[in-house]
């Protein structure tokens, strides 16, 4: 026998032969089968909610442009108000009160009688002749003095204030119907009727104070008068209610949705970012669609009132104009905040630039004999709650300012990244004091 020994293997069988080329076309079909990516059913929810919330913070602001109007008579009289103190609305309003009167006033028409009957009176041809002619610059004359005097009238003090208690009335009758306060409107077999018993109060009034004494004797009654029907009033009043629901909640439940959208993303930093460029793009889309309906209203209407018309439009959407850019400036502020706290090389490098200056002021101080004492370890030791305090009072003053603009919005986060420098300023731990 030999020292070593040769192995040997035994054939397959076919029926083996059969289960190994099974198993090696199941092994290369693993192979070549691409993996199953799961569905990102959480960034789709996070993406859809961020854009619903975008749309809803554009909806939301004209919603609550709208109900001021409607439902707030001082902001309605703060919006209307400017109007006739606009000179191109006074001019269109002197032409249209002059053009009024001149209707009812012919002028030229009334001066040729006048020579007629002085020509009927015997008055020789001679001078009758040149009267005739002169009727028609006596027109012309006439109109522009009337003109003018409608002009100072228009534009006086007491016709602005009077223009402002108008406006007022007039908005607090059309707030107490709408919101069915209204106590002289009334509803009866299908119409909106309107109780006159405060007309005939102040005409029973009047008659007495004129001598008329025996006026004194009408009891009090309520005759009504139809105005419109009830179905309506009804859709209006449902209107008016859905709109004070509306400005009500929908800011809150858009706020509520941006918050859903951002806590869904897994980059949240991202998502903020990306919620304030979705904010000031709503803006910006707003803004355009202001300026298009401007243009169709200017373009809808005669030359001569272009220039009334555009200023009306502009001053009566002027609250909307400043809402969406202190808005426009809020998405600015969150896409700016989220994007240089984040981990970018730009941002990295902006706050290592920013902390390489606060460390040479400090050192600076230092040489100087400044000290933070016992300021710097206890600000070390909170910094995170001081931060936090920062952007909450921040948020706060925000909220509680009165329709505040897009430069205030500008100016607090000027002033939060100044205090959020102070206190890494004055971050110093205790075994770096000297």
């Amino acid at each position: 026998m030999s020292g070593s020994a040769e192995s040997t293997t035994a054939p397959l069988t076919t029926d083996e032969r059969a289960e190994l080329e099974r198993l090696r076309s199941e092994v290369d079909a693993l192979r070549a089968r691409k993996p199953r990516r799961p569905v990102p059913w959480r960034g789709i929810g996070a993406g859809l909610l961020g854009v619903l919330g975008c749309l809803l913070v554009l909806v939301s602001l004209v919603t609550v442009w709208v109900h001021n109007q409607v439902a707030n008579t001082d902001r309605f009289v703060a919006t209307m108000s400017p109007l006739i103190r606009e000179q191109s609305v006074r001019t269109a309003i002197t032409d249209r009160l002059t053009d009024t009167v001149f209707t009812h006033v012919d002028v030229e028409a009334l001066a040729t009688r006048a020579v007629d009957a002085l020509a009927q009176q015997g008055v020789p041809d001679q001078a009758v002749a040149p009267l005739r002619a002169l009727t028609g610059p006596l027109e012309s004359s006439v109109r522009g003095f009337v003109h003018d005097r409608i002009g100072d009238v228009v534009a006086s003090p007491g016709t602005a204030e009077l223009w402002d208690r108008v406006i007022r009335a007039g908005h607090a009758r059309m707030h107490a119907v709408l919101s069915g306060e209204a106590s002289n409107v009334v509803v009866s077999g299908g119409e909106v009727r309107l109780d006159l018993a405060p007309l005939v109060t102040e005409v029973k009034r009047q008659l007495v104070a004129s001598g008329f004494t025996v006026a004194g004797r009408i009891p009090d009654v309520h005759p009504t008068i139809a105005v419109t029907e009830a179905s309506t009033l009804e859709r209006a009043q449902t209107t008016y209610t859905l709109l004070d629901r509306l400005a009500t909640w929908l800011p809150w439940i858009t706020v509520l949705v941006l918050a859903a959208a951002v806590y869904l993303a897994r980059d949240r930093r991202r998502a903020l970012v990306q919620t304030g460029i979705g904010i000031a793009v709503a803006m910006l889309v707003l803004a355009g669609a202001l300026l298009v309906i401007r243009g169709v209203l200017v373009g809808s209407v005669p030359e001569r009132s272009v220039a009334a018309a555009g200023d009306s439009y502009d001053t009566v959407v002027r609250f909307l104009r400043g809402g969406l850019r202190t808005l426009f400036a809020v998405g600015v502020v969150f896409a700016l905040g989220a994007f240089l706290t984040g981990p970018s090389p730009i941002a990295v490098k902006l706050r290592q630039g920013l902390s390489g200056l606060i460390g040479w002021l400090r050192r600076g101080g230092a040489r100087a004999g400044l000290r933070t004492g016992r300021v710097g370890p206890w600000v070390h030791t909170y910094r995170a709650a001081l931060r936090g305090a920062a952007v909450g009072i921040a948020v706060l003053v925000f909220v509680l300012l009165d329709r505040p603009s897009g430069l205030t919005v500008l100016v607090i986060a000027l002033v939060l990244v100044f205090c959020l420098g102070v206190i890494q300023f004055l971050d110093q731990p205790a075994a770096k004091q000297g």
